[in-house]
């Protein structure tokens, strides 16, 4: 089985590539939606030692949370020291379940994929990618975002350009979903363990019955 390692840049549409990962048959982790579902259980715990009035009711207020540790970087540093061990533990469990059902290839959907040096864990990396016109629309709708947001987001990730040079595969989501589609497609087509199978663009993986 071959492990594909998704990211991109905030507002790039990685979210919307591993989608169209899934939609062929491509089991995905998703690491945000990981995060997530630590933050209501035992993870809230040890964030509540480390950030006091930021759990309610055994859960995670993401908001609080977001509010004590945005722009500071030490703040940031000891939130990931916390989230990171777990979010790869969850990581390898997903890998080994998608082995076991038989996956030609599996997707880790990382937002600081190079960041955090996951790339290290990955076969291969693909990166989404669009325009910074597009990139910048895209995130200003979003509600609570503004512009000294977004350059507080973008100063903790890898320039895209650096990303692209960096990436095995680029899906370039900014021209509209068939192309992308079809860039995702290919990827897959191209990949070792699925050259010579039954698999066809357009058409979910054949998984054994």
């Amino acid at each position: 089985m071959i492990v594909l390692g998704l990211t991109g840049s905030v507002g790039m549409g990685k979210t919307t590539t591993a989608a169209m990962f899934r939609a062929l048959g491509i089991p995905v982790h998703d690491a945000d939606a990981a995060v997530h579902a630590l933050y209501r259980g035992p993870l809230a715990v040890a964030i509540e030692a480390a950030f006091p009035g930021t759990v309610r009711e055994g859960e995670v207020d993401r908001a609080a949370l977001g509010a004590r540790v945005f722009g500071d970087a030490d703040a940031m540093a000891r939130l990931e020291r916390l989230v990171h061990p777990e979010v790869r533990g969850a990581q390898a469990d997903f890998l080994e379940e998608a082995a076991r059902l038989g996956a030609p290839a599996a997707v880790l959907e990382v937002p600081l994929l190079f960041e955090t040096g996951a790339d290290r864990l990955v076969d291969a990396v693909v990166v989404a990618t669009a325009s910074p016109e597009i990139q910048r629309a895209r995130v200003l709708a979003r509600p609570g975002m503004d512009e000294a947001r977004l350059a507080t987001v973008l100063a903790r990730q890898l320039p895209d350009a650096q990303k692209r040079a960096r990436a095995d595969f680029v899906v370039d989501t900014g021209a509209g979903l068939e192309p992308a589609r079809r860039q995702v497609e290919a990827i897959l087509a191209a990949l070792p363990e699925i050259q010579g199978t039954a698999f066809r663009p357009g058409l979910p993986w054949p998984r054994d019955e």
